[in-house]
């Protein structure tokens, strides 16, 4: 169970005490007032690490300044010789723990428990349990916590190391239940059903009745694979993919040559073998995961064995949610978009040490984009690429509808930056990083939007974000924060190019607040002075960046429902590379005849984006 903390200045503890069973206490706390005597030090941490406290050492407590950073406790004490150094706690497992109620189960296909009440386990051994019971006055389930080592009315459970709960009918001291088991958090709450019809008919009641269950199935399966099918084509044909696996080696190779990436989503590994991967160097460190340069084996030939450059994701096992989250977002065929990262495969590997989670994608050498624009001053059309690239992936994102005109559900980042976006080898922008992610469904109540927290990285919170404060009715609110952290990322692409004239070494926005500010720091600065990253005057100078300079001062106001959409400002950028082209076909060198008074109105008709005489010969 997760809450929000009263007061912005609160952090996270918990405290372990050793008694007859270890227990431990996890609550929001003010690190300025006294626990149990003891004064908090150390809490601007990403984890939570014990130390044995109190005049005679007799309390382990930490304290963290994170969301839910308190889930996982580290021991560093030798009074704990029992656990290696930093072994994490896991806290107790929560489930679904509702009293016999009404079901409307029918023992096909799945359905939702639709209990309404989550408790915390009274012992982290036990599982989650659920209980389906068919009767004449009307199904019933029952939803709770069980120590597997128990028989629950005479059965003993089995194959309870599951992440869903699958029922199976089992025999118990009361006659026939359908019961299943599972061990992660809430997983009682979608219990799953694997026969079709029920047993309890004569045998040759059971065949009619399963030839009259699966023939009407089988077509409309294959009615739906039909028209999955020529979906697929149409869409592939738009953007000239191909289905043969032959050509997607062959085309994977040619894109090695140019952009050492993988340009097809989702086509290497239906199965559930592992691929042959090996990992070759670290190019990046998140709060969750590495991630790892990468060889994809494609297989052998005269010349030698033959690979495919990718990047492995690797997160440790204590962020298996973080990379269920990211997974199951990329795992959504309408997200494929050439600004968003070709995502290849989820994985579950055995280290030598623990369990690790891998998600395989495509791999860019330019790195992401704060790195690339440290290193690199960028031209106007280079900008013009790379800004209208970003717009166009988090239009995609923030859409509800594919590119083939396909329904989609919308998906906010919610951790948009420039560390989390690629450079592609043509400049354009991809986005990754979907670990924070959450996908806009309509079905989504106000308690399940606001139980989201408050996540991302403090320096690109819109001010909505900084004071908890987003509109929770209206779900294009977490639109409207993401457009805003977009603003800043095109003021950091616009402030190392070149057309603004002298260009300065790069700088995040809010570079003077400090080097990793905190969401206090930053509301003083966004909120209480309402500043934003500084745009000179001289940036004015040049026609297209004025313009640009528009966007994003539009894309950060201060009023969430005052800022452009991401569609907006893509378009605006398309406009910009066009009249861009169309002024680059006039003369650098000589200015445009303006013989009659209508040629000059012409003139004047071109929008901002229009370059002036020195601005073209500085280009070119």
């Amino acid at each position: 169970m997760a809450s929000y903390c009263g007061n912005s200045g609160e952090v996270c503890v918990s405290v372990w005490e050793k008694s007859e069973g270890n227990t431990i206490d996890t609550f929001c706390h003010n690190p300025e007032n006294p626990i149990h005597g003891i004064m908090l030090k150390d809490y601007n941490n990403s984890r939570c690490e014990m130390g044995r406290e109190g005049r005679n050492g007799e309390i382990d407590i930490c304290s963290c300044s994170e969301d839910e950073c308190n889930d996982i406790v580290y021991f560093n004490t030798p009074s704990l010789s029992k656990l290696s150094a930093n072994t994490g706690f896991k806290l107790r497992k929560l489930c679904k723990f509702c009293d016999e109620q009404p079901s409307t189960c029918n023992s096909t296909s799945s359905c939702l428990s639709n209990c309404s009440i989550t408790a915390i386990c009274e012992d982290p051994s036990e599982i989650c349990v659920s209980i389906w019971r068919e009767k004449s006055e009307g199904n019933t389930i029952d939803t709770f916590c069980h120590n597997p080592e128990n028989p629950i009315h005479g059965i003993m459970l089995k194959d309870y190391n599951n992440s869903r709960c699958e029922m199976r009918r089992r025999e118990g001291t009361n006659g026939e239940v359908d019961i299943c088991s599972c061990s992660e958090d809430e997983c009682n709450d979608i219990v799953y059903f694997t026969t079709p019809c029920s047993p309890r008919v004569e045998t040759s009641l059971a065949v009619s009745l399963a030839v009259v269950c699966l023939v009407p199935l089988l077509v409309f399966a294959v009615v739906i694979v039909s028209l999955f099918y020529f979906y697929q084509v149409c869409c592939q044909h738009k953007k000239g993919g191909v289905h043969d696996r032959s050509e997607i080696r062959a085309i994977i190779t040619e894109d090695d040559r140019s952009d050492s990436s993988s340009t097809h989503a989702n086509s290497l590994n239906h199965n559930t073998e592992l691929l042959p991967i090996e990992l070759d160097m670290q190019v990046g460190k998140g709060r969750f995961a590495e991630v790892y340069k990468a060889k994809l084996k494609q297989g052998s030939s005269a010349a030698g064995e033959q690979f495919q450059t990718v990047a492995v994701k690797v997160f440790p096992y204590e962020e298996h949610l973080s990379w269920k989250n990211e997974k199951d977002i990329f795992s959504d065929a309408e997200l494929r978009h050439e600004n968003i990262l070709h995502f290849l495969t989820a994985e579950e590997r055995k280290s030598p040490v623990s369990k690790q989670y891998w998600l395989i994608t495509a791999y860019h050498e330019q790195g992401n984009l704060q790195d690339y624009l440290s290193r690199h001053v960028v031209s106007w059309a280079e900008l013009c690429v790379l800004g209208g690239s970003l717009a166009r992936g988090v239009a995609h994102l923030h859409s509800d509808r594919t590119p083939c005109g396909g329904q989609k559900v919308p998906i906010a980042h919610r951790d948009l930056k420039s560390s989390n976006i690629l450079v592609k080898h043509d400049l354009s922008c991809c986005l990754c990083d979907f670990g924070l992610s959450l996908r806009l469904d309509s079905s989504l109540s106000v308690d399940e939007l606001a139980n989201s927290g408050q996540v991302g990285t403090a320096r690109y919170m819109a001010p909505e974000v900084l004071e908890s404060r987003i509109n929770l009715e209206n779900i294009e609110s977490f639109k409207q924060t993401d457009v805003y952290s977009m603003a800043l990322v095109l003021w950091e692409m616009t402030s190392r190019c070149d057309a603004i004239g002298d260009v300065k070494e790069y700088e995040p926005p809010f570079h003077k607040v400090q080097e990793h500010p905190c969401v206090e720091s930053m509301k003083d600065s966004v909120i209480r002075d309402r500043e934003r990253p500084d745009i000179p005057n001289s940036w004015a100078n040049h026609l297209g960046v004025q313009s640009v300079c528009k966007t994003i001062e539009e894309c950060w106001d201060h009023d969430p429902e005052a800022r452009l959409t991401a569609l907006c400002v893509a378009e605006r950028f398309i406009q910009l590379e066009q009249l861009d082209k169309l002024s680059q076909r006039s003369s650098s060198q000589e200015k445009i005849p303006q013989t009659s008074v209508s040629d000059e109105k012409k003139s004047t008709t071109v929008p901002s984006a229009g370059l002036t005489e020195k601005q073209h010969h500085h280009q070119h």
